[in-house]
């Protein structure tokens, strides 16, 4: 018998949409109907209904050659078309596309035909440098509108575009360049962060030093006016548009054309660049972000707070938004600058009705205090969503209670940017929501919980989250390795009863269900621990942590024992207004206690240690292998991709003494 991931923390809290947001939804019980009793139907009639296809597919999926899907191979369509022209041609041309805030306070409101026509001009650029379909872009902007306009601009005319997040170094910006061979990369001269210009162009100038990469030009977009270095390759952004015809025509492309590359962060060794193609993808993140959120995109101001360099801005921030014709925030700056109440600020000034962020955010606001978002109006919300990590019981119990006045339904989403789109979620007009729960595959979507033998874990129990049959949005392998696709994401249960009837997808996260047969996310399975010979989840250890009313945030990793094999030791973010009740000391016993009451006393942790912050990365992930290497006393390792290359020092200076 294979051994199962114990779950042993439980919730019992449940919370109905009112009576008005279910009978005014989007969403109705019969996608979920309709989607069981014919899922490739239903997914053609989602794809036909959200989007424009110049040549009408007339073939759901081709699963001949498993894990090597084709969906709606033989149909053609423009994504950007889908995104932009087609609102424009229905008469929503003055509808406004982007409201952008700048960090400094510079804001501009951009229409549907404003944003199609700087689309159509930066097309016609790409065309001018000699950019062909099939050619890859490597875009590294901050989040301008810019940003958005070169990722339109290269699906216009059927290229590949590989979005790099702005915080990544010129050795990872080169590595990303050359993997996928990009003719040019759209960069600024920087962008503002915490207050400061944060400069762009110097990593891409020492990415591309060598002088033997594929890049034949560098498109600069002025965004700080810093002085910047300048190459007989780089081209200024704005004289380029200058240069071109205002009209540019989008031609139509096989369904299965790529899209992007998107390299997963935290990966060692070569870059994994994560391929998705168009027809499939589009009508996923369209069907997610209109029956997710509820949208109402005559009505509705809708904000992801994600950066476009990562999955979530791709599909929630520029392809499923705009595909519906949503009207959206696009925010440039850090949360807690120029000072802690921006978000709400931003809510304030723009009457957001959705918002969609991560726990990680959310927990750093619980930490503030809730004294900031009081001060602001936050009633135009009516819909509040989690992405990126699960999210724990006590975070989104504050979320709902001060972000969304006790009224707004919590859409708590799992995906990745291997899945394209969301996969794991409450409908926000259907569901009765658990506090910390993601609930139930989204309609048309198959998701199971096996054991390491790939059998059903059963009702309350834990295991690994698996997905059953493919799917629109999934990737289509990663750029330029095949076998190592199906090794990374297919092969684990191969041979398994599980996979008889075909490839299982293997996401690489525990999950438990409970009597209700609701998905809760357990975490990477890399992030259990085996203490005692039990599979302990870090999720529901630290979930427990923050439960309680001394901490803000709290991140728990598993270190090496001679006694257990692992022990739990936890690193713990105390709430500002609680830092003086006690000494660090009794704060440590006092939590070790809750979690044995809690949860038991096999959780309770070895160590607690009182930190000021917890590493993350720039989209708000918590780097829990260098806590790793702290408990295990080992030399941390790579810190580049922090938001904060000092917080490791701090913490293995605190742990020293």
């Amino acid at each position: 018998m294979s051994a199962k991931i114990d779950s042993l923390l439980h919730e019992h809290r449940k919370f109905a949409p009112s009576p008005e947001f279910a009978a005014a939804a989007d969403a109705s019980p019969e996608l979920y109907a309709d989607a069981t009793h014919d899922r490739l139907g239903f997914w053609a009639d989602q794809a036909r209904e959200l989007l424009h296809w110049h040549t009408p597919f007339t073939k759901t999926l081709d699963w001949t050659n498993p894990p090597f899907a084709k969906w709606f191979e033989d149909g053609e369509l423009n994504v950007a078309y889908n995104c932009l022209d087609r609102h424009v041609l229905a008469g929503n041309g003055d509808r406004v596309a982007l409201y952008f805030e700048g960090e400094p306070g510079d804001s501009r409101a951009i229409t549907y035909a404003e944003l199609t026509a700087e689309v159509k001009r930066a097309a016609n650029v790409l065309i001018k440098l000699g950019v062909n379909a099939g050619d890859r872009v490597a875009i590294y902007l901050p989040m301008i509108p810019e940003a958005v306009i070169a990722m339109l601009a290269v699906a216009r005319i059927g290229a590949v575009h590989s979005v790099i997040f702005g915080g990544f170094s010129a050795e990872s910006l080169r590595s990303r360049i050359d993997d996928a061979n990009a003719v040019l990369v759209i960069t600024a001269d920087g962008g503002y962060r915490k207050g400061k210009i944060s400069a762009l162009k110097p990593a891409v100038d020492a990415a591309l030093q060598s002088g033997d990469s594929s890049v034949r030009n560098t498109l600069v977009v002025k965004r700080t006016g810093q002085d910047v270095e300048w190459n007989d390759r780089d081209l200024w952004w704005h004289d380029e548009l200058a240069s071109v015809d205002a009209e540019h025509e989008a031609i139509p492309f096989p369904a299965e054309n790529p899209l992007f590359i998107l390299y997963t962060s935290g990966t060692t060794g070569a870059p994994k660049g994560i391929l998705h193609t168009s027809g499939g993808y589009l009508t996923q993140g369209a069907f997610t972000h209109k029956n997710v959120f509820d949208l109402k995109p005559e009505t509705d101001v809708y904000w992801c707070t994600a950066d476009v360099g990562w999955i979530t801005g791709h599909s929630y921030v520029v392809y499923g938004p705009l595909a519906n014709g949503a009207t959206q925030v696009l925010y440039e700056g850090t949360p807690d600058s120029p000072h802690t109440g921006r978000w709400w600020e931003i809510i304030e000034k723009y009457k957001v009705s959705i918002l969609y962020t991560a726990p990680t955010a959310i927990r750093t606001f619980m930490k503030l205090g809730r004294q900031i978002p009081q001060k602001f109006d936050l009633s135009s919300l009516r819909v509040l969503g989690s992405v990126g990590e699960p999210i724990n019981p006590e975070a989104w119990m504050w979320y709902r209670e001060v972000i969304g006045g006790n009224l707004t339904p919590i859409v708590d989403t799992w995906w990745q940017t291997e899945t394209g789109a969301i996969m794991v979620s409450a409908l926000s007009g259907l569901t009765e929501t658990k506090p910390g729960s993601a609930q139930v595959a989204i309609p048309g979507i198959t998701i199971d919980v096996l054991d390491d033998d790939g059998q059903h874990v059963g009702y309350g129990n834990g295991g690994l989250l698996v997905v059953t049959e493919p799917w629109p949005a999934m990737l289509r392998g990663i750029w330029g390795d095949p076998e190592r696709f199906k090794e990374t994401y297919w092969d684990k249960f191969e041979g398994t009863k599980g996979a008889k009837d075909g490839p299982l997808y293997f996401a690489g996260d525990g999950a438990r269900l409970d009597h209700d047969g609701d998905i809760w996310l357990l975490g990477r399975v890399d992030d259990v621990m085996n203490v005692s010979g039990h599979r302990l989840s870090t999720a529901e250890i630290e979930s427990s942590l923050v439960a309680h009313h001394l901490t803000a945030e709290a991140a728990v990793v598993g270190a090496a024992d001679d006694t257990t094999g692992q022990a739990v030791v936890a690193f713990v973010v105390i709430k500002l207004s609680q830092a003086e009740e006690a000494s660090h000391e009794d704060i440590s016993t006092l939590l070790r206690a809750h979690v044995a009451q809690q949860i038991g006393a096999i959780a309770r942790p070895r160590e607690i240690f009182i930190v000021d912050e917890l590493p993350k990365t720039r989209s708000g992930k918590i780097m829990r292998r260098l806590l790793r290497d702290v408990a295990e006393g080992r030399e941390v390792g790579d810190t580049t991709t922090l938001a904060d290359t000092m917080v490791m020092n701090t913490i293995a200076s605190k742990m020293r003494k």
